[in-house]
Formats: C-alpha cells, sequence, structure tokens
C-alpha cells in the first residue's frame, strides 16, 4: 500500500479508481459547530444534564467504552433491526481499533487461527500481523463466502493441531471484490459457525450503499446464538476525518470467580490500555448527527446513497461501453457498495500499474494485495467512491488504452 500512495504522489494527474475513500463532499466546517449544539442540546433536554456535566462529557477523558453508545443502539435497531443492550457497545476510533481489540481478546495462544475471506480487507491482516495471529484463507465465490468453503478451512486448521476461533467476512458488497451474499448463505454461514464454535466478526462498512432498496439481513440481525461480533463505522455515513467506529460485542464472558459480564467489557479493558478512550468532541459531532436524523443513517444518507449508486452505475456503464466485444477482460457487477474487479489477459502487478499511471494516466489497484498467498494475478480492483461521473468514464477510457497497448 506504500508503493500505491507513492505512485499516486508521483502521479498526481492521473484518474485513480485506487482509493476506497468516500467522495469529496463539499465540506462546510460550520455544520460542525450545528451538530455539536444538538448533541448538547440532547444531554440537557433527554439525559437531563446540566451546562457544567455537559461541558465535562465534551472536554474530558470520557468513559472507555464510549458516550454516544445508547445512540448506537438506537441507530442500528432502526437501521439494521439489531437489538441489543447499549452496555454491548464500544465506541472506537474507527472500525480499524475494533478489529484489533476485537482479535485481541478472542486469541488466546499461537494456536488460535483467523479465518479470512479471501480476498480480504488488509487491515484486518494486518492487525492479525501485529498481534502474531495465524491466518487462514477461505476461498470467496461469485457471492461471498460460503459455509462449506468454511467448514473446509476449519477442517484443514485441526487437522495441523490448531484451533480455528473466528472468521472475519464482509456480507455486503465486500472489500476488494464487491460481492454480497445472499440470506440463505448467511444463515448457513451461521449454521456453520455454531457447529465448529466459531466467532463471526462481521465488518459491514458498506451495507447501506446497495445499488436497490432490496435490503438483506445482516448476519447480526440473524444470529440467534450470539457468536457474530459486529464492526460498524461512521466513517463511510457520517463524517470520515472524525474516525468514529464501533463494536457490537453481546457475547457473555465467564470469569474464574463465576461471575458473568460481556465481550464488550473485555474489549474496554483492552482499549483503556491502548488509546484510553475515543474522541469525546469526535463522538459528540457523531452523535448530533445521528440525534439531528432521529438515529435513522438511512435518512442521513439520502444524497450519499444516491450518489454512490450512480457512480457504481456509470462505472458498469463504461465499462461495458469501452470494452464491448472484448473477450479477454471481464468484471463482476456487484450490487452496491463501492468496488468491483476486472479481471485481465496478463498479470496486473506493480511493473503494469507504474507504466498505467506514467504512460496513460490511470490508476488501479492490483488485487494480489488482497491475497494472503498467491491470487488475484491477473485481476485489478476498481473504486468508483471517489470520482465523478465524468472521471469515470475517462478513467474508463485510458484504462482501454493501456490494455490495448499492454496486449
Amino acid at each position: 500500500m506504500n508503493f500505491l500512495n507513492e505512485v499516486t504522489a508521483r502521479y498526481p494527474d492521473a484518474v485513480s479508481f485506487a482509493p476506497g475513500r468516500p467522495y469529496d463532499e463539499p465540506f462546510d466546517p460550520a455544520v460542525v459547530a450545528g451538530y455539536l449544539d444538538a448533541y448538547a442540546k440532547h444531554l440537557e433536554r433527554d439525559r437531563g444534564l446540566t451546562q457544567r456535566q455537559v461541558g465535562g462529557l465534551l472536554f474530558q477523558y470520557g468513559r472507555t467504552k464510549g458516550q454516544i453508545h445508547e445512540l448506537v443502539a438506537a441507530t442500528v435497531a432502526g437501521d439494521e433491526g439489531i437489538e441489543v443492550p447499549s452496555e454491548s457497545i464500544v465506541v472506537t476510533v474507527g472500525a480499524q481499533e475494533g478489529m484489533l481489540l476485537a482479535l485481541r481478546a478472542l486469541f488466546r495462544d499461537s494456536a488460535d487461527v483467523l479465518l479470512v475471506a479471501s480476498p480480504c480487507y488488509v487491515g484486518i491482516t494486518g492487525a492479525a500481523r501485529l498481534l502474531d495471529i495465524a491466518v487462514e484463507p477461505v476461498p470467496e465465490g461469485p457471492s461471498g463466502v460460503d459455509a462449506a468453503a468454511v467448514r473446509a478451512a476449519v477442517a484443514r486448521v485441526r487437522a495441523g493441531g490448531r484451533r480455528p476461533r473466528a472468521l472475519y467476512v464482509v456480507p455486503d458488497f465486500a472489500n476488494p471484490s464487491g460481492t454480497s451474499m445472499p440470506e440463505a448463505a448467511r444463515r448457513e454461514l451461521l449454521a456453520a459457525a455454531v457447529e465448529n464454535d466459531l466467532y463471526v466478526l462481521e465488518d459491514n462498512p458498506y451495507g447501506l450503499f446497495a445499488r436497490t432498496a432490496r435490503r438483506v439481513p445482516t448476519l447480526k440481525q440473524l444470529d440467534g446464538h450470539r457468536r457474530v461480533v459486529y464492526l460498524g463505522s461512521f466513517a463511510k455515513t457520517c463524517f470520515p476525518g472524525a474516525r468514529v467506529g464501533f463494536v457490537i460485542a453481546d457475547q457473555p464472558v465467564v470469569a474464574p470467580d463465576g461471575s458473568v459480564t460481556l465481550l464488550a467489557d473485555q474489549l474496554s479493558k483492552i482499549k483503556s490500555m491502548t488509546t484510553v478512550n475515543t474522541s469525546p468532541l469526535a463522538q459528540a459531532v457523531v452523535g448530533g448527527m445521528l440525534v439531528t436524523y432521529g438515529c435513522r443513517l438511512r435518512a442521513l444518507n439520502e444524497e450519499r446513497i444516491r450518489r454512490y449508486r450512480e457512480r457504481l452505475d456509470a462505472l458498469l456503464a463504461a465499462l461495458s461501453r469501452h470494452f464491448a466485444g472484448d473477450a479477454g477482460v471481464g468484471w463482476n457487477v456487484p450490487d452496491g457498495g463501492f468496488f468491483l474487479v476486472v479481471s485481465l489477459p496478463f498479470v496486473a502487478d506493480e511493473a503494469a500499474l507504474t507504466r498505467s499511471a506514467r504512460d496513460h494516466g490511470v490508476l488501479w489497484t492490483p488485487m494480489s494485495y488482497f491475497y494472503t498467498g498467491s491470487g488475484g494475478e491477473r485481476q485489478i480492483r476498481l473504486s468508483c467512491s471517489y470520482l465523478d461521473v465524468d472521471g469515470i468514464d475517462e478513467g474508463v477510457r485510458r484504462l482501454r488504452r493501456f490494455v490495448d497497448a499492454h496486449r
């Protein structure tokens, strides 16, 4: 990823399909003060706090598990049908911290293994590497990870004398592949998790951004056995710069003395030794946004949902237009999100990326970056989230020229 950043800096005029960051919408700094005010009024009106107490919440370190946990609980209940106690929620510094905390809490020793969808988001494999956690890939199909592939991975791990402990998966519009799991596959996956005493780390940063109004329940909504630890983020849906995420960890934990707490409490203890707490000001801005829109992210994101649908449709249309009749180039058709995968008739490595940027002014991400071993050598990831519609068409036009020249 350092190489990708370096190439991007060297060719600033290239059309870039590489970043998976949100669109650079016109940001008005004045709205931050408005959301802070909305949150302060919520604390006074709905929680009965004095102005002095409100000031303490905004200016002091604050509660390690976070202070907007009740608003987060109301939001996931309204948007996703996930009904959990607010005490099972830990507000984190982005979803990335949530991954690190969850792994540190769940994995006991070197015998424990993390199963990951393959290809996989590099944030989770990077976190596993930092914690010296072994990773076992689970091949992803056209509809994401299926239960049979999970069971096969579990058998491989156990045959090697190790313990499969948890599975990381993005069921909705996965990064990098854009795949989504049908509801039946989600239910089968949860059944496999129960059978094999496996926790499921469900990461859901893109779930709101579907191309159609059809909604598939999250794994956490379907979770009747508390096997799912849910990773959420407000980066794509509210305020990227605030770096506010959350973990739902409602699993009971029995202490040596017989007392029972929640897994969220264990995550909080670990967080107290790392980031101490998530910025109260950042939480307050996000909390003000949630209060303003009645704890309904779908209402808050109506314009973003429209925009990302438009951009993904534009990318699919541009690929069809510029690569029509080219049997050597293919791509998948995601149901939403930011990403899709293009298959090419040659190896798409770092040398090819450099030529693409230098000679044709277009950037993309090699899919090989997202595999723990071999894989994806003739595939690239395109992200449509950061570009406007005209930029998408021009970028695919340049990609066509690159493919023709490389041949």
